[in-house]
């Protein structure tokens, strides 16, 4: 049986590996969720929803980190460019290119 998440025989595949895919796919489903809830609350009229649906996407915050944390383990080169790239207040373009040079570097 195949999941749309392996693009090579899961078979073939080592156990980092598709554990690998399986967090690449929870960090999308994440971002996706993240999103969803803040489409909701654009256009939902209910202060009270609203809030529950805030509640609930930030938890989603929280699940998109883990994965996203637990994918820069697994890749140092990846841990790289993330650590030159975020939480950082220069020219965002600029950042990734630094963040480029220092995964050259590993």
């Amino acid at each position: 049986m195949g999941f749309e998440q392996y693009h090579e025989p899961a078979s073939e595949l080592s156990s980092q590996t598709r554990t690998f895919a399986r967090m690449s796919a929870s960090l999308a489903e994440e971002a996706q969720a993240i999103s969803w809830y803040e489409q909701r609350m654009s256009v939902e009229p209910d202060k009270g929803a609203k809030a529950i649906m805030a509640d609930a996407q930030e938890e989603e915050f929280k699940h998109f980190a883990m994965a996203l944390e637990f994918l820069a383990r697994a890749k140092p080169k990846w841990k790289a460019v993330l650590q030159a790239v975020l939480f950082k207040t220069d020219d965002i373009v600029a950042l990734g290119k630094k963040g480029e040079e220092a995964e050259e570097k590993l």
